[in-house]
């Protein structure tokens, strides 16, 4: 199943790329992580891991200054809880939580230019859709016993897919080279079980990035 959105997700970007005016960009860089945790509505204390992000983007003019610009790229997530009540996910005697999560993204986003001269300023907004590749959960159970394992990804446990809004601020210089800040805001909760946490992504990073061929 896994194998077969990643499959869908190229494609989607190789349909988009197809047009003649494209140009394809690649970035990267370091982000800072936590989430949005509450438990029967109480919310719960959280700490930010820093990861990473790196992936290709595309842009297309669709009137005047704005364009179509989906990103497809890796994200290393990420937060440590601290629990005032049960929690399942992980397990009910958790008294914490550290998780590292590894996803792969689709955003398709819009941009609009701030200017027409070949250096210049821009926004980014829109979805993102997380697909979740792997994640690594540690924690103390009831008696300070470490529990370290790889987290279960089902109906009744992690979610495999999240959904974010994302807003990037940046500029484009005319050699090619690209800085932008990014901020993702997660809707959907990474848990999926019946009466379980709510967790709720929550992600800021700068990255940098190349745009390649044709410059405008």
């Amino acid at each position: 199943m896994k194998a077969s959105i990643y499959v869908s997700l190229l494609l989607i970007s190789l349909a988009c790329f197809r047009r003649a005016d494209a140009q394809l960009t690649i970035f990267g860089g370091p982000q800072q992580n936590t989430a949005h945790y509450k438990i029967q509505d109480v919310e719960q204390e959280t700490e930010s891991k820093y990861g990473f992000m790196a992936g290709a983007g595309i842009k297309a003019q669709m009137e005047g200054p704005v364009y179509f610009a989906p990103l497809m790229y890796y994200s290393q997530k990420g937060y440590k809880v601290t629990y005032t009540g049960s929690a399942f996910p992980p397990h009910p005697d958790a008294l914490n939580n550290d998780v590292t999560l590894h996803t792969v993204e689709l955003a398709p986003l819009f941009q609009v230019n701030f200017s027409s001269q070949p250096s210049y300023m821009f926004v980014r907004f829109g979805p993102s859709f997380a697909f979740n590749v792997s994640g690594k959960e540690t924690f103390d159970s009831t008696g300070n016993k470490p529990i370290s394992r790889d987290m279960v990804f089902s109906f009744g446990d992690y979610s495999h897919a999240t959904v974010a809004m994302n807003a990037h601020l940046g500029f484009q210089h005319q050699s090619g080279l690209t800085l932008f800040a990014h901020y993702g805001h997660g809707l959907s909760s990474l848990n999926n079980a019946d009466g379980g946490p709510k967790i709720f992504h929550r992600s800021l990073g700068l990255s940098l990035g190349w745009k390649l061929g044709r410059k405008k």
